[in-house]
């Protein structure tokens, strides 16, 4: 699929929002990212729509993806926003797979460096529909099993109202005191 220069230019924008530095506001930029990505995809996949996270909420149906398909797109979106300049400070790593010979428990998930830390993060679209924010985590807690959507995580990988509650404001943390 192609996207064009004004699909690149609104994914720029949404991405804009979360501008800061901080681990937290890169973290937001990823998944706004991911999430924008997965939405231009549909736009010209509509049957990815039908993608409605997890396996087992849509059987059989046309554009239903599993671990493995989210992973890889993740990738690909990835190294689309790292081409466009919009990853900076991220390094992009091959998929992982945890639990590799659990027909039950395998589970594979997108992979950044933070080239700062050295921290790889997971970057997980499978938990969440298509054109939705991905979860991200360390990866050693996601090899762990951790759940991206209990603390400490919980914060970060958040379903806000409004995307400008994904990013760290010292505007609004000053109006909030």
């Amino acid at each position: 699929m192609v996207f064009t220069p004004d699909d690149m230019d609104l994914l720029k924008s949404r991405m804009s929002i979360c501008s800061g530095t901080s681990l937290d506001d890169r973290l937001q930029r990823v998944r706004i990212g991911i999430w924008q990505m997965e939405l231009l995809a549909q736009k010209y996949q509509p049957s990815l729509a039908n993608d409605r996270a997890i396996n087992a909420f849509e059987i059989a149906q046309n554009g239903r993806m599993d671990c493995v398909d989210n992973a890889s797109n993740t990738t690909t979106y990835l190294h689309v926003l790292r081409d466009i300049g919009e990853l900076p400070g991220w390094k992009i790593s091959s998929p992982e797979v945890r639990n590799r010979f659990n027909i039950h428990g395998v589970h594979w998930t997108a992979v950044i460096t933070d080239m700062e830390s050295g921290l790889h993060w997971s970057v997980d679209s499978w938990f969440r529909p298509n054109g939705h924010l991905p979860m991200v985590m360390p990866l050693q807690s996601w090899i762990d099993e951790k759940k991206a959507w209990e603390a400490p995580f919980a914060r970060v990988n958040a379903v806000p109202g409004s995307i400008h509650e994904l990013c760290y404001t010292p505007d609004l943390e000053l109006t909030e005191n």
